[in-house]
């Protein structure tokens, strides 16, 4: 499906909210995406635009297993094997879209909160090309300086690596199937395509616009690097907190693509949808790098973190310190997680009272703990904001190994009893 496809079959079971009255971009918007909590939302008129505003659409693992053809439990299953065996997409002609005036002012781009630097395009997917290392997609905020300026966080990542590789022009995507949207947040070595990712989860085919080579979206745009350099921010992350002021790139918008009569994607900054696609895609990695040194049975980024600093998982132990080269190992998965618990896998890491029941019961604090000091995530406030350097820790909550395992396992029911039997009348 693409991205409006999904949205129809959201409308026709019913979980799509329409918001027909006209709503403002200037901050209307965005206090309805906080209070209407998780729900897929249409805004059918935005005042002084043509084209709606569609938000939400990732909101839940739910949705997003949805839109993969998925159960929510087989999703990191389904997301780990898309990683590991890429397929490269097809290439095929559109003429579904028309070249409009390359002017943001005529799209309807949020202002989310009165602290924000300006208006923000916060759900832009960005394709960037190499002679040599091919495509890749990646999320950056957009902060919009002019009718036809952005200035764009950048962290030293792939996108970075592209740009200092000489790569100017790229595509910017807004609109996107959802296996864009998820593969476009998983992090993985530089080469392999995060599109490519995508067409192994769904079946992506790109299209050729302006040039470039970019998935179907409702919006692409065509932008440069100018060599300048702008204050981003500040801007709302995922922790909940405005991220800094920085020094950022400034990129150009060139020329303009839409379909026909297009949505326009809104992803609220700390809000549902970013904190679902920028957790379950770590999810895999993080997995991927548990399994090289133990048993990996399950992985989840907590939302109580951020879904970005905090991560549960769940090994089968063999040897007594797997769990202390799990937590080492989650750590690589996922540079920026500050804390992990590491549990065996009787404890259900989706439910939040078993985890603690394993810390109280499991766990030893000058026994169990893994401390180290190193850079950590940028979107960290209580680390330092200059170096990102911060304490991670990591909690084997795992039966120790010295003791009887049956020590330490709840019973099941005495007798397995049908209680269906005992209500009727």
């Amino acid at each position: 499906m693409n991205f409006r496809e999904f949205v129809k079959v959201l409308d026709e079971k019913g979980l799509l909210v329409r918001i027909k009255r006209p709503v403002d971009t200037r901050y209307e918007i965005s206090s309805l995406i906080r209070l209407v909590g998780g729900k897929p939302l249409m805004f059918e008129h935005v005042k002084g635009f043509s084209m709606p505003v569609v938000a939400n659409l990732c909101s839940t693992r739910e949705l997003v297993a949805m839109a993969l053809g998925v159960k929510p439990d087989e999703l990191l299953v389904r997301l780990v094997g898309a990683i590991e065996n890429p397929k490269e997409p097809e290439v095929t002609i559109s003429h579904d879209y028309r070249e409009v005036s390359a002017d943001l002012t005529k799209f309807p781009i949020l202002l989310h909160y009165p602290f924000d630097g300006g208006s923000y395009i916060s759900s832009g997917v960005v394709i960037a090309r190499d002679p040599e290392l091919g495509l890749n997609a990646s999320f950056h905020r957009m902060m919009v300086i002019s009718k036809n300026k952005v200035v764009m966080r950048i962290l030293p990542r792939d996108f970075d690596a592209f740009l200092r590789r000489g790569n100017r022009e790229f595509a910017i995507c807004i609109g996107n199937p959802v296996q864009v949207l998820v593969s476009a947040a998983i992090s993985v070595e530089l080469g392999k395509s995060e599109l490519s990712i995508a067409n192994a989860l769904v079946e992506t085919k790109l299209i050729e616009l302006g040039g470039h080579k970019v998935p179907e979206a409702e919006i692409v745009m065509i932008a440069e690097v100018t060599g300048e350099e702008h204050d981003e921010g500040p801007f709302l992350d995922l922790t909940g907190i405005p991220d800094i002021v920085r020094k950022q790139r400034v990129a150009r918008i060139k020329r303009i693509f839409t379909k026909e009569n297009p949505l326009y994607h809104a992803l609220l900054p700390g809000g549902p949808e970013h904190m679902v696609l920028m957790g379950i895609p770590r999810e895999p990695t993080i997995f991927r790098e548990v399994s090289k040194v133990c048993e990996c049975r399950d992985v989840l980024v907590t939302s109580g973190g951020c879904c970005w600093l905090h991560a549960v998982v769940s090994i089968r132990k063999k040897a007594p310190d797997d769990g202390r080269r799990a937590i080492e190992a989650a750590f690589r998965g996922h540079r920026s997680l500050k804390h992990v618990w590491v549990v065996d896998e009787d404890i259900d890491i989706h439910n939040p009272n078993e985890v603690e029941w394993a810390m109280a019961t499991r766990f030893q604090g000058d026994r169990d703990i893994v401390m180290r000091k190193e850079p950590g995530s940028s979107l960290d406030p209580s680390a330092d904001q200059e170096t990102r350097m911060t304490t991670k820790v990591g909690f084997d909550l795992t039966i120790p190994p010295d003791r009887d395992p049956e020590g330490f396992r709840r019973p099941g029911l005495p007798l397995e009893l049908d209680l269906e039997d005992y209500l009727g009348s």
